[in-house]
């Protein structure tokens, strides 16, 4: 199983969520991708975008002035 790091500081939305399905395509099923992220958008838009994609949502937390989104990717990819 695979994990990535995805840097999307500095990035509104749409583009935290631009980027962490980018990331999924080069991914398998299992894998996760971390994205962290200072829009707190991204709590909520990162994981209405994996609902509406079958991607899982492991975890979401505040850690200072980040935002940090764990996904395990679907059988979707």
């Amino acid at each position: 199983m695979k994990a990535i790091e995805l840097d999307a500081r500095r990035l509104l939305c749409p583009m935290p969520v631009i980027r962490v399905q980018d990331a999924i395509a080069g991914l398998q099923p299992g894998d996760t991708v971390t994205a962290i992220c200072t829009d707190p958008g991204a709590l909520n838009d990162i994981p209405a975008w994996c609902r509406i994609n079958g991607h899982e949502v492991v975890e979401t937390r505040e850690q200072g002035d980040e935002y940090l989104v764990v996904v395990r990717v679907g059988v979707s990819a």
